[in-house]
């Protein structure tokens, strides 16, 4: 085992293994069954929640989990923590709970079991434990750093800071425990001092230092008294050792101590009643310890509530004050002397009768002296109604029979009860479905009868924390007053309408002809009030007033009642005529006092016939068996087979309607889904449709510009073409005339020389040898002019239409212009 938890009456705790599953021990009844299997292994437990079936588990995964021990179904999954939570603090309450882990701390609602607030820490600083104070609404949160700050839980406003001890040695807390009124605190780490503190004051009462075998705190425990008020005085502290030592808080007395060395103890749980506590060892056991057989320093009487005053010195700050604890003070527990504590009993007087002996209820009550007291009274007290219904009632407890019950689960009867009977509380509509399931595992009639919801929803509603009480309750008064209800199902039961016919009959002939004269039947005016219970006509203070004398007397009084009702109600019944104002009459509340009712159905018990009372017909009441619950067969079985065939019949065939029309439901919605994806596909290809023509008429677009740029190109090429043609022309002409005026120049000289050579006197040899030399350069000229023509031809033939539009004429022009010039200068000379 891990971990283990009190429930709030200390009768019984749960307890989870490494494995995951986790048990329910009842310590009264020496019993424990298995109430879930998680899988995983718990890091804490919780019981003491407001629907006192239901216990929270955190688990390894960081997840909390609430079951229902009775039922064994998960009731909410609760995720945030990213850490393990290592406390789980509910509320006095029962309706809010803290879930600590190292990081966080978060606040829950464990009504709609939705996470109200997050408290987020600095990484530095660690969250040792966050918690509720009893009895309030603060919550207490302590760190790492030895700080401890008060919350209100509603707002999250800080109220107060415990100032941190700035002397003596840092302790480091670890473990902290309050008492049940909340105005001490304990707090205990890494070391053998002990930190007092009033919360009241937010004051430091005292250092309380522990032997020297205490080297670390590892749990604190108040120890609960009967006597104490709930401020605890004894406190249990359990060290590294595995010794769990209880001390008094004042005395700093060591009263006792469990555990040892060999059977050291992991962690302890200690029951609110303070009698008993639970420990997990270090093998994983669990042992279980009475208080009263470890010390008797606890069973002493409260000290006198008179003080006397006696004079000494002056008030002393005890702020500081350190405080040792005696370790040569240790009792021993004291272990099973075969010694019972003496219990006095009070013994009934001497002259006893058979009768007198028929009334003493199981609890020690009188039947007797409670009905004297109802005739008193009228009522019961409200604060012990409960207690005497089950007095009256002889609720047998029968654990084992109705767990039988119920672990058969919700009844299909009544798996769509909300359908039909839309409650607005979840845990009520739990409740409900768990009742009348187990009625009806308990005899087939009950999963039939369509009016069971009605009889057992008061009766639910009172018992709504009690589910096995409920249910006995219900079962009581279906065998005791319910008699020959079921006789003619599934019509009402004829037989015990007539009854309460016959009896207005004789008392009321007037009204009963009235009734008849508007054609309103028995089925009318008493059935509504009896598969009711008088619930729909009735305040919830009148119903228990009623029921308090139904249940104190014969089962015929119910039938006196439901009379004594229609009696008391003579006047606005007579003035009725039509049969819907009877019918709206029946099932809403009227002006009419109880009191006088109850009054009129003892007289109606004490003044009616033999021949027509109820208590002819009716037997006496019959409690329920112990151990196991009586067969139920009061009813035709033939009848409730066939309807349970035909249901069963009509069932099958709802599922095969329901498969089917699942089916068909799949199809269409196949068949929509594909009519959507083709509707997606043919617009996607609509899309694309009109992107493809918009993207051609941008080609379009752009080849038609790509054509009127080409020309634009085309136009600047000729238009370049036409003044490279000019340029070049121009160049040839200046190159032309440049030719000329050197040409023109070089004649000029040449005529200059010649006349400058024929003006000298030159002698015939020189006149001889130059006309050889002209006659020998025109001979090389003459060759050189053939060779011209010859390559001018060559060259110019293919070209020669078009000479004068090439442009090769101007290089031939450059090139031979001035040889053919020079020859035919040469040919003039």
């Amino acid at each position: 085992f891990l971990h283990v938890a009190f429930d709030t009456t200390g009768d019984s705790f749960l307890a989870g293994d490494h494995h995951g599953n986790i048990y329910v021990f009842d310590i009264s009844r020496n019993r424990f069954r298995l109430v879930q299997k998680t899988g995983q292994a718990c890091t804490s437990l919780a019981f003491s929640l407001r629907r006192t079936t239901e216990f929270l588990v955190a688990l390894a995964d960081y997840t909390i989990k609430c079951f229902d021990k009775d039922t064994k179904q998960l009731v909410s999954w609760m995720r945030g923590h990213e850490g393990a939570v290592s406390s789980i603090s509910v509320h006095s309450s029962g309706r809010y709970a803290i879930t600590t882990s190292s990081d966080t701390a978060q606040l829950w609602d464990l009504d709609t079991f939705q996470r109200k607030r997050k408290l987020n820490i600095r990484q530095s600083v660690g969250i040792q434990r966050v918690f509720f104070l009893p009895l309030s609404n603060t919550i207490l949160s302590c760190f790492s750093d030895d700080s401890i700050f008060a919350w209100e839980s509603d707002t999250l406003f800080c109220k107060y800071q415990l100032p941190v001890p700035d002397c003596g040695p840092r302790i480091f807390y670890k473990a902290f425990a309050v008492t049940r009124d909340g105005k001490s605190l304990a707090a205990g780490g890494r070391s053998n001092l002990l930190h007092l503190w009033c919360l009241d004051t937010k004051q430091l009462l005292r250092v309380i230092q522990m032997p020297t075998q205490v080297r670390t705190v590892r749990q604190l425990e108040f120890l609960p008294d009967s006597f104490d008020g709930g401020a605890s005085q004894t406190l249990g502290v359990l060290s590294q050792d595995g010794v769990m030592r209880f001390i008094h808080i004042h005395t700093c007395k060591l009263l006792f101590h469990v555990g040892s060395h060999d059977e050291s103890i992991t962690t302890v749980a200690v029951s609110p009643n303070g009698r008993h506590i639970v420990a997990i060892m270090d093998n994983g056991s669990v042992n279980i310890y009475s208080v009263q057989s470890l010390t008797q320093e606890l069973n002493k009487p409260p000290p006198s509530q008179v003080a006397v005053v006696s004079g000494g010195e002056a008030d002393q700050d005890f702020s500081n004050l350190k405080v040792k604890v005696r370790s040569e003070a240790v009792q021993r527990p004291t272990k099973s002397s075969g010694r019972r504590t003496q219990v006095k009993t009070l013994r009934p007087p001497a002259g006893t009768t058979a009768e007198d002996k028929e009334n003493e209820l199981p609890a020690g009550l009188n039947k007797k002296r409670l009905v004297a007291l109802l005739k008193a009274f009228g009522e019961y007290p409200a604060k012990y109604r409960m207690f005497v219904w089950r007095s009256l009632l002889c609720l047998p407890e029968n654990h084992a029979a109705y767990s039988s019950l119920t672990d058969k689960g919700l009844h299909s009867a009544f798996l769509t009860l909300h359908e039909k009977y839309p409650i607005k509380s979840h845990k009520l509509l739990r409740g409900l479905q768990r009742v009348l399931s187990a009625l009806a595992h308990w005899a087939a009639i009950f999963g039939e009868v369509e009016y069971l919801p009605l009889v057992a929803f008061p009766f639910v509603k009172l018992f709504q924390n009690n589910p096995m009480l409920c249910f006995e309750v219900v079962a009581t008064v279906i065998v005791n007053w319910c008699q020959h209800w079921f006789e003619y199902f599934p019509n009402p039961p004829l037989n015990i309408l007539n009854m309460a016919e016959n009896v207005l009959a004789h008392h009321d002939k007037e009204l009963l002809q009235h009734l008849v004269d508007c054609g309103v039947t028995s089925q009318l005016f008493v059935w509504p009030l009896l598969e009711t219970f008088f619930s729909e006509v009735l305040t919830r203070d009148e119903w228990l007033k009623l029921f308090d004398n139904i249940f104190s007397n014969h089962p015929s009084f119910l039938l006196m009642a439901c009379v004594a009702y229609i009696i008391c109600c003579r006047e606005p019944l007579l003035l009725c005529s039509q049969k819907q104002d009877f019918e709206y009459f029946f099932h809403h509340r009227n002006n009419m006092d109880v009191g006088a009712m109850v009054k009129e159905a003892y007289q109606l018990m004490s003044s009616t016939p033999a021949d027509i009372h109820p208590r002819a017909m009716l037997s006496d009441f019959t409690p329920l068996t112990k151990g196991q619950y009586p067969v139920f067969n009061h009813y035709p079985e033939f009848i409730v087979e066939y309807q349970s065939r035909e249901k069963e019949k009509i069932r099958l065939q709802e599922m095969e309607y329901l498969r089917e029309r699942q089916e068909v439901s799949a199809m269409r919605a196949d068949f929509l889904r594909r009519q959507a994806e083709e509707e997606v596909f043919y617009a996607q290809q609509e899309l694309l449709q009109k992107a493809e023509e918009q993207r051609r008429n941008i080609l379009s677009q752009e080849e038609e510009r790509l054509t009127q740029q080409r020309a634009k190109l085309a136009a600047m090429k000729r238009e370049l073409k036409v003044k490279e043609l000019e340029l070049l022309d121009t160049t040839r002409r200046r190159f032309l005339k440049h030719q000329q005026d050197l040409r023109a120049s070089q004649l000029q000289r040449l005529d200059q020389e010649i006349s400058r050579k024929v003006n000298m006197t030159l002698y015939d040899q020189e006149t001889a040898a130059a006309v050889q030399d002209l006659e020998v350069r025109q001979m090389e000229m003459e060759v050189q002019r053939k060779q011209l023509e010859q390559v001018t031809n060559t060259l110019l033939t293919p070209y020669q239409p078009h000479l004068l539009h090439s442009a090769l004429l101007p290089f031939v022009l450059v090139h031979f212009f001035p040889i053919v010039t020079l020859i035919n200068l040469e040919n003039n000379f």
